[in-house]
């Protein structure tokens, strides 16, 4: 939440605008309050879109057609119009934390919580299609738990993807793993599509994980037109509702009436929203709403400044962007909605000279400053902080905004590396070998097991994976918190502190120092293959995607992850891959790890064929690349270019931008969120922004 600024209106229809939620690439949302006291997410489209009138029809027709949905199950759309030659939408808000918020941070509904949750969204559905209409993205992200019940959200707004998220004909995009397969096969759609959605919506509430996973968008969307769903987690009570929804054919699912039949709670079940973790979570967020209220309404405390009410906001937690804003996500193209209720990374405003001239690097966001230990991991990035191995031993936690410590986990044994679950949470070992499960924002440890364990590896939907200290491996899986694997897996050399692993498809792969490649089967922890010598020495990140595993080191290699199935392989030296799309980057090393020459290059991922229109030479040094190119934005970011620091390239031609070249050397480690670009180096670590 920041103040207006110049240029921003400061009015719109009965809004009296108090600040903005956020922009991107679509437009601005406001936060906006009436005579009433009714505070409203004002969305605007963006001047220069403005001037479409196709685009500025469809988004307050849209509107309009919303408010012929008559159900209590839906955020109401308070009002559209034209005005200044700017369209603007006012939606109702919202207190209460989304369905993806409420799992995140309380667990999986039980049987009971499922079934009414099922029959509510049923009901709303019900409506929903009376109306002559189909929502389309329906997902956890897009329901609010209020003390109503569940509300759903991002209903009759205009999608950035030159679509709409309700229409009467056409199609539109949806989420991977939530949209049913005609969505994905792009053909039209009907009423059925949303009760595949709900379907998945339900796996997700009564499991925790989704129903479909994949270490690719492309990976996901496969598994949702020809896979069959995963409903481990699900409670053999309902897995036989819950199954007929995720039907491939549209004409075998059951209609939402049906649906609200089928999962009939009982009674008392509806206590859901009244009592427990959740009903407190809500009341949370319908306090702070009140607070918001009555500090800028017409409530005891008139004459209350645009200041005050953003300082209120500020103390009083992101309700304004996460519960009630949430349907206001549908414009901020530049940041993912946060899980929980921590604020985003943040918008990066472009300087009015622009963003940066080129090989002059933009001025850093914050830092240089002395955070972590000199040879800390690359830091880990989640919700509002970006995570380092402490110069005084355990973690450390730097707000992302400033820099500034939020918190230290003194205990945690930062050189066993540490690996992101989701969005929101982290895994980590202790001295003692515990591994342990913690909340990104707060530190807050969620659950913990003991295994022994040294290193942590890697983590999927599922599992987190980790090495013992006779290097022996261990899957644990996330939501009995039991070893996956029964009996110890052996492994034949040692792991080592560097090693580098990914997890995906249902394999592992390992990376070690000693430069092997060993891949073994998530489920029973069989070793399927290996590659000996794959590295030069020398642990390199491998890329898992769409049943591939792409690897750097002597040779540029892509193999089928199933069985190691050569695909194909470019000579010569490469650092570790990074992969986006159809397109995979990597570092040419030179011969014999002489890197006078880094030569990044793209390849098309399915064949191996560089593009000879994309590439830079870097001056370099004889230090092999081991770092993975970072992406953020429209820019690629690798280490070691131009003798030191760190370079950042244009994403679609290859062309340098700038160098962030400090007067030191050593090996840098990078991580990206959003548009912020974090570089560590010496314990030394600085924040860039990236337009």
């Amino acid at each position: 939440m920041t103040p207006l600024a110049f240029g921003d209106p400061v009015r719109l229809g009965p809004y009296r605008l108090l600040g903005v939620l956020g922009e991107g690439g679509m437009g601005k949302v406001y936060v906006g309050q009436d005579a009433s006291g009714t505070l409203a997410a004002v969305k605007v489209l963006r001047p220069e879109l403005a001037h479409d009138q196709n685009l500025s029809h469809r988004f307050l027709r849209e509107a309009h057609t919303a408010q012929a949905v008559s159900s209590e199950g839906v955020a109401r759309v308070l009002g559209a119009q034209l005005e200044g030659g700017r369209p603007w939408i006012a939606t109702e808000f919202l207190p209460g934390p989304t369905l993806g918020q409420a799992i995140d941070t309380h667990g999986p509904f039980d049987e009971t919580g499922v079934r009414v949750l099922a029959a509510a969204l049923a009901s709303t559905l019900s409506d929903i299609h009376a109306a002559g209409l189909i929502h389309r993205d329906l997902k956890p992200a897009n329901i609010v738990l209020t003390s109503r019940g569940p509300r759903v959200i991002d209903f009759g707004i205009a999608r950035p993807e030159h679509g709409l998220t309700l229409t009467t004909t056409g199609q539109a995009p949806a989420t991977p793993g939530f949209g049913a397969p005609e969505q994905v096969l792009g053909h039209r759609v009907g009423p059925a599509a949303d009760v595949f959605s709900l379907g998945a919506v339900l796996v997700y509430a009564a499991g925790g994980r989704p129903a479909y996973t994949g270490s690719h968008v492309a990976a996901v969307q496969y598994a949702v037109v020809h896979e069959e769903p995963d409903l481990a987690a699900v409670p053999s009570g309902l897995r036989t509702l819950v199954q007929p929804c995720l039907s491939k054919d549209p004409g075998q699912r059951p209609t939402p009436a049906q649906i609200s039949t089928a999962f009939d709670a009982p009674r008392g079940g509806r206590r859901l929203w009244q009592r427990g973790p959740v009903a407190d979570a809500i009341k949370r967020h319908e306090t702070q709403t009140k607070q918001y209220t009555t500090v800028v309404g017409n409530g005891p405390q008139p004459g209350t400044s645009r200041r005050r009410f953003l300082s209120v906001l500020g103390a009083g937690g992101a309700l304004l962007a996460t519960g009630g804003g949430a349907a206001t996500w549908w414009m901020l193209r530049d940041e993912l909605p946060p899980a929980g209720d921590a604020p985003p990374a943040g918008l990066v405003k472009r300087p009015s000279a622009g963003g940066y001239t080129v090989n002059r690097p933009p001025r850093p966001l914050w830092g240089p400053i002395k955070v972590a230990a000199a040879d800390s991991p690359a830091p880990l990035v989640l919700r509002d902080v970006v995570i380092f191995a402490s110069a005084d031993g355990g973690l450390t936690a730097r707000k992302v905004v400033d820099g500034s410590q939020k918190w230290t986990l003194p205990d945690i044994d930062a050189t066993a590396r540490y690996v992101a679950l989701g969005r929101s949470q982290f895994a980590a070992v202790d001295t003692k070998g515990t591994l342990h499960v913690h909340d990104a924002s707060t530190s807050e440890r969620l659950w913990s097991v003991g295994l022994g364990a040294k290193r942590v590896l890697a983590a999927d939907a599922s599992t987190v994976y980790a090495a013992t200290a006779d290097d022996n491996l261990r899957a644990v899986d996330r939501t009995s918190r039991e070893n996956r694997w029964p009996e110890a897996t052996a492994y034949v050399a040692p792991i080592g502190k560097t090693a580098e692993a990914a997890a995906g498809d249902g394999h592992l792969v390992l990376s070690t120092e000693e430069g092997g490649i060993f891949v073994f089967n998530s489920r029973t922890g069989k070793k399927t293959w290996e590659l000996t010598q794959q590295n030069k020495g020398a642990a390199f990140a491998p890329v898992v995607a769409d049943g591939t595993v792409y690897l750097g080191g002597s040779d540029l290699t892509a193999c089928r992850l199933s069985d190691g199935e050569e695909l194909w392989k470019v000579l010569g030296t490469w650092g570790p891959p990074a992969l986006e799309g159809d397109h995979l980057w990597s570092v040419d090393g030179g011969d014999r790890w002489s890197l006078y020459d880094h030569r990044p290059v793209r390849f098309s991922a399915d064949a191996g064929v560089a593009d000879e229109g994309w590439y830079v030479t870097l001056e370099g040094d004889d230090t092999p690349l081991v770092e993975p190119l970072i992406q953020a934005h429209s820019m690629w970011f690798v280490e070691g270019g131009n003798t030191k620091g760190v370079t950042a390239l244009d994403k679609s031609t290859g062309d340098l931008a700038w160098t962030y070249k400090p007067e030191r050397g050593g090996t840098w480690r990078m991580a990206a969120a959003g548009n912020r670009v974090f570089l560590l180096n010496a314990g030394e670590a600085v924040a860039m922004p990236v337009f």
